[in-house]
C-alpha cells in the first residue's frame, strides 16, 4: 500500500472544517500543515477528503502501537463498560496496579521502584521537580539548552528549546540553571565530532566551572535531562556525557531525572533509552506513547528516592483505569514489536545515510531505533530552516506526514508497528520531495 492523495489538501471537507475551528479555538494551537483526520488504521491515516497518508511522525511519537490498534481498542471499551472513573489517589482498581507493576520491572538496573501516575508528560514533569525537592530539600535544579520538558510553568522553567515557550510568562520558577547538551553533531567545545564523543565536556564543566563559581553541589536537588533530546533535535549525546551525570549525581546525591517522554515506550528498541544507552536513572518519565494516545504519564523512581509521605502529592484523573487498561494493551504490543523497531530502524539508518550522497541538503542523520534525526543544511553548514518547512509541506500534499524539531531537523518517529515495506514506501516520497526541492544555496 502507498498514498494515495484523490483530492489535493486541503480538500472541501477539510477546509470547511478549518474555517470552523478559526473562529473558536485558541490561536496558541500551532497547526502544522492542513492535515484533517477522519480516522486511522496502523501506520495510515485518513482525511475527511477521502485521502490516505503515511504516518511517520505518530502525532509527535504518541501513537506508538499505530492508528486504532484493535487489542488497545478493545482494552479500552471493555473498561469503559465496567467504569471510567474511580480516583486511583483514593481508591484501588486492578488496571492501575498491573501497569504501576509493569513499570516499576521496567528498568532493572534501576532497582525497586514505585510509581505515580499522571495525566501527561508535563504533569510527570511537575511531580518530579516537586519529588526532587522534597527528597534532597534543595532547590536548585539544572537542565540542558535545547530543552522541551513541557508547558506548565515548572516544565518551561526548565525548557531552553523555544524562546517563545517561555516570553512573557515569567516570573519563572527560580533556582533553574541551564548548561550545554552533548550534541556531537554541533558540539559546543568542538567541531570534531568524534572528539565530542570520546572527550564531552559538557558534564564535566559541572566540577570544572559551575561548581567552583556559581554554587556548590550540594544546593543542587536534581538534573533533568533528555537521554536523546527531542524537541531540541533528536539529539543522540556522547554516552560519556550521560555517564559523567550518574557518577556526578552518586557523588554529590544529587537525584538524575531522565525525560524519556519521547524516548521512552519501545521507541529505541528497549522499553525506555536508559536500557538502550546503559546507564541508568534515579527517576524516569514517561507519558506520549505509554498508552496509545490515551491521556497518561507516569514518574518511575527508585524505592529511596520516592519518599514522600501520604498527601504531598496527587491527582484526580491520573491513571485513569481506562487510560491504564490502554496502556497494560500497548505495552503488550510493545513489548513483542522491540526486535522489529529495531530492525526497521537501522534500515531506515542506513537507507537516510546513503540518501546524503544523493542529496548533500542531508547533513547529518542519527538516532536509535524509531527515533531518528534527519537535518538539514545549506551549503555553509548552517540550518536550513526554510527548507524544512517547505518539505513538510511538499511531503504532506503527496501523503507522506512529517514533523520538524530543532532548527533544521526532520524527526522519524512513526508508530513502533511500521514494517520495512512501509518504511520504503515512506522514503520514496521523502526521496521525491528532495529531488523537487533540491539543494539551498
Amino acid at each position: 500500500m502507498r498514498p494515495e492523495i484523490k483530492i489535493t489538501p486541503p480538500g472541501p471537507k477539510a477546509k470547511a472544517l478549518i474555517d470552523r475551528d478559526a473562529s473558536v479555538t485558541s490561536p496558541s494551537y500551532i497547526k502544522e500543515y492542513p492535515l484533517v483526520v477522519d480516522h486511522g488504521e496502523g501506520v495510515w491515516v485518513y482525511d475527511v477528503d477521502g485521502n490516505r497518508y503515511l504516518d511517520f511522525m505518530a502525532g509527535i511519537a504518541v501513537a506508538s502501537t499505530g492508528h486504532a490498534h484493535p487489542k488497545v481498542v478493545k482494552a479500552i471499551q471493555d473498561a469503559a463498560a465496567k467504569f471510567i472513573h474511580i480516583c486511583g489517589t483514593d481508591f484501588y482498581y486492578e488496571q492501575m496496579v498491573t501497569l504501576c507493576e509493569r513499570l516499576a520491572k521496567s528498568v532493572p538496573a534501576m532497582g525497586k521502584c514505585k510509581v505515580f501516575l499522571s495525566n501527561s508528560g508535563t504533569e510527570a514533569v511537575e511531580g518530579a521537580i516537586k519529588l526532587a525537592r522534597y527528597h534532597t530539600k534543595r532547590q536548585k535544579i539544572i537542565a540542558f539548552r535545547g530543552a522541551f520538558h513541557g508547558r506548565t510553568m515548572g516544565a518551561i522553567s526548565l525548557n531552553s528549546s523555544k524562546p517563545h515557550q517561555r516570553a512573557h510568562f515569567g516570573p519563572l520558577l527560580p533556582e533553574v540553571y541551564h548548561i550545554p547538551y552533548s550534541n556531537p553533531y554541533r558540539c559546543s567545545y568542538s567541531h570534531d565530532k568524534q572528539w565530542c564523543q570520546t572527550n564531552c565536556e559538557c558534564a564535566t564543566k559541572l566540577e570544572t566551572d559551575w561548581f567552583t563559581t556559581h554554587f556548590l553541589p550540594n544546593e543542587i536537588a536534581a538534573i533533568f535531562v533528555e537521554p536523546i533530546q527531542g524537541e531540541g533535535g533528536y539529539i543522540m549525546p556522547s554516552i560519556k556525557f550521560l555517564k559523567d551525570l550518574r557518577r556526578i549525581c552518586d557523588q554529590h546525591g544529587i537525584v538524575l531525572v531522565f525525560d524519556e517522554i519521547q524516548s521512552g515506550m519501545g521507541r529505541t528498541g528497549d522499553i525506555f533509552a536508559a536500557q538502550t544507552l546503559g546507564v541508568a536513572p534515579d527517576v524516569i518519565l514517561s507519558a506520549k506513547g505509554i498508552a496509545s494516545g490515551m491521556p497518561l504519564g507516569a514518574i518511575i523512581a527508585k524505592d529511596s528516592i520516592m519518599s514522600w509521605p501520604r498527601g504531598t502529592h496527587g491527582s484526580t484523573y491520573g491513571g485513569n483505569p481506562v487510560c491504564c487498561a490502554a496502556a497494560n494493551a500497548t505495552m503488550d504490543v510493545i513489548e513483542g514489536k522491540l526486535p522489529q523497531v529495531r530492525e526497521v530502524g537501522a534500515f531506515l539508518l542506513k537507507e537516510f545515510t546513503n540518501m546524503q550522497k544523493k542529496h548533500p541538503v542531508i547533513g547529518d542523520v542519527r538516532g536509535v531505533g524509531l527515533m531518528i534525526g534527519v537535518e538539514f543544511v545549506k551549503k555553509d553548514g548552517s540550518p536550513a530552516s526554510e527548507y524544512v518547512g517547505k518539505l513538510e509541506q511538499l511531503a504532506f500534499k503527496k501523503g507522506l506526514l512529517l514533523l520538524s524539531c530543532g532548527k533544521s531537523v526532520i524527526r522519524i518517529a512513526p508508530p513502533l508497528i511500521m514494517t520495512q515495506e512501509e518504511a520504503t514506501a515512506g522514503l520514496e516520497v521523502l526521496d521525491q520531495c528532495l529531488t523537487e526541492l533540491g539543494n539551498p544555496s
